[in-house]
């Protein structure tokens, strides 16, 4: 059985954790398929939207435990080189070129969470509980901490990353850790609203959005723009949009 599953249909490529019986949890071989998957994706032009889900009743609940179980008498190098591995699926989803929707549901604990806040859009079922719960093992947050922080700030990560407590769908609503709770948000006509616009514009907005902090100057944004104008699709789509304004 495959434990990562990856599906394109209607120019949707649908992602589903899955190892329902350990709740989606990860190891190294999930971690494998998911960096090849990310590559797939980056590199196959008739992907518009991503969407990433957890098959059975939870999303993800974090490591296997039997792989930790396996990495506890590993020294601390062999210990970076797997965290390094889990820190580039998280780096390369939150840099996919394509828009990405997490619909998730049950638990959410631990990197799952990191994989819902690298994705651009959240949703969740009203059940999903969603826990840093690393400390109580005696670790930290490390890996995910950039992304849980660009969602939710510095202040709600420090209490929610300290205490290990559960969070539910509202509570992670009101911290931006997710968007929207179904079935309210209608993950069909989000995929619609992606569909029509036009994808190098989306990636290149996702990228601006991403390399701000960095770069905010008015050149670097300026000549931004600058490149969308003149470039094939912005043509086509300026076009059409006025033509449909003059009629």
């Amino acid at each position: 059985m495959n434990k990562v599953l990856f599906d394109i249909k209607n120019k949707i490529a649908t992602v589903t954790l899955n190892r329902p019986d350990v709740s989606n949890s990860f190891d190294d071989k999930v971690i494998s398929q998911l960096l090849t998957i990310w590559q797939n994706i980056n590199e196959n032009p008739d992907i518009l939207v991503v969407v990433l889900k957890g098959s059975g009743a939870n999303f993800c609940a974090g490591a296997d435990l039997n792989w930790m179980r396996n990495m506890i008498n590993n020294t601390e190098q062999e210990n970076k080189d797997d965290a390094m591995q889990l820190a580039r699926v998280m780096r390369e989803l939150n840099n996919l070129s394509k828009p990405t929707i997490a619909v998730v549901q049950g638990a959410v604990y631990g990197g799952g969470v990191g994989l819902v806040a690298c994705c651009d859009i959240a949703i969740a079922e009203p059940n999903t509980k969603f826990c840093f719960s690393e400390v109580k093992l005696g670790l930290a947050p490390a890996v995910i901490s950039p992304y849980i922080i660009n969602a939710i700030g510095a202040r709600q990560a420090k209490r929610y990353m300290l205490t290990a407590e559960v969070i539910s769908a509202e509570q992670a609503k009101k911290l931006n850790l997710i968007h929207d709770i179904m079935p309210g948000a209608n993950l069909d006509d989000l995929i619609k609203l992606l569909i029509r616009s036009g994808p190098k514009a989306i990636a290149c907005t996702k990228k601006l959005i991403n390399e701000l902090p960095a770069n905010n100057t008015a050149e670097y944004t300026a000549e931004i723009i600058a490149k969308l104008r003149v470039g094939s699709e912005a043509q086509i789509l300026m076009k059409d949009f006025l033509c449909l304004k003059k009629s």
